[in-house]
């Protein structure tokens, strides 16, 4: 396989990959990676406690940097220790969190940094391509980026006179220097949506974010299996939406005034009553117009489009069982429980003051 290239004793990108348990996607994930050209990298994995294979996985390319992260310590997720673990022994100028179950085009990496510096921003972010399979992924996941295409606008939070602030943590690419400066993940250590909260903490302090759907250079496939992917979304959802309850019953309330002008439709059809069932036709229409409306913005193909109806009580369903969870401090995710993250002022920012990543001899 390729071994990244050196231009420079010091890497102008640091890759760091936290990988707890991921032997699944690990591989491709890697042999993506190692393949970039036109940028000197380094590629440094961070095993998160595995009990898998991962840690032979990520051994068997010669070029990755295998490291292990400490255990969490008290205020900490599992994912921000990881990335200050290998935050700590990154040397690029520019640092790339990168999830496991990414899978990197020919050329991204370079094309990243290009985009970056022409865009004058400390922090570029892709919401990656994703890959749905089976029926209950096709059906939920194109509702569930819709709502947040439309809750985080990547115009607004590209602009620097809008307050709108977001990244997904699939790939964040942010300077070094701007990363330092805001405190990395030592300022965000405690929050489950690390993501989100790092973007904030950049613009606040007056630097800029250009983020924006990235299908061209990232695809990944979330979740494998339909019990993670209800714990993901449980994870999440109750802290990526401001009323997930009000949302659930918006979205409960759409997919019952589909369903039942549909069912109007084919009983007064059996009937014989033309207009009657023209007229509930036309109202299911209209109502599902709307829906691939929205989800059309979410950049999924129409085959997973078309099942987006079926989705919509399984996000009311995962919207209130987020909810639900992180009120009862009993949010799972990979084997670790993390309290009541719902009630804080940054959704469960449990901030460590005066602890930068570079200060922590481990992670």
């Amino acid at each position: 396989m390729p071994a990244p290239e050196t231009v420079s004793s010091r890497p102008t990108v640091s890759v760091i990959v936290p990988a707890r348990n991921e032997e699944a996607s690990l591989g491709a994930c890697l042999e993506s990676l190692t393949g970039q050209t036109g940028v000197s990298f380094e590629i440094i994995l961070v095993d998160d406690a595995s009990t898998d294979q991962t840690r032979e996985v990520a051994q068997s390319f010669a070029s990755v940097q295998v490291m292990d992260a400490s255990p969490p310590p008290a205020n900490w997720t599992g994912k921000s220790n990881a990335m200050a673990a290998g935050a700590a022994v990154a040397g690029g100028e520019w640092l790339l969190f990168t999830d496991a179950d990414t899978v990197h085009l020919p050329g991204s990496l370079a094309r990243a940094v290009a985009e970056v510096s022409r865009h004058g921003a400390s922090l570029l972010s892709y919401s990656p391509q994703q890959e749905v399979h089976g029926f209950w992924e096709g059906a939920v996941m194109p509702v569930i980026f819709a709502e947040l295409a439309a809750t985080y606008r990547p115009a607004l939070v590209s602009d620097p006179r809008s307050q709108a602030a977001a990244a997904n943590g699939q790939y964040i690419l942010i300077a070094r220097e701007a990363y330092d400066a805001i405190g990395g993940h030592a300022a965000v250590s405690g929050n489950l949506l690390e993501d989100v909260a790092l973007a904030k903490a950049l613009k606040a302090s007056g630097r800029r974010i250009f983020f924006r759907f990235g299908g061209d250079a990232v695809r990944t496939r979330m979740y494998r299996s339909f019990s993670q992917l209800r714990e993901g979304w449980t994870k999440n959802l109750a802290l990526l939406f401001p009323s997930p309850a009000r949302l659930a019953i918006l979205r409960l309330t759409e997919f019952v005034l589909i369903a039942a002008s549909a069912a109007a439709a084919v009983a007064s059809l059996l009937r014989g009553h033309i207009r009657p069932a023209a007229a509930s036709v036309v109202l299911a229409a209209t109502i599902y117009g709307f829906l691939l409306n929205r989800i059309r913005r979410a950049h999924f193909s129409w085959r997973a489009t078309a099942l987006s109806p079926a989705g919509l009580p399984l996000f009311a369903y995962l919207l209130l069982r987020s909810k639900l969870s992180h009120k009862q401090g009993s949010v799972r995710w990979k084997g670790r429980t993390y309290g009541d993250r719902t009630n804080h002022p940054e959704a469960g920012a449990d901030i460590i003051k005066g602890q930068r990543p570079a200060e922590r001899t481990s992670a």
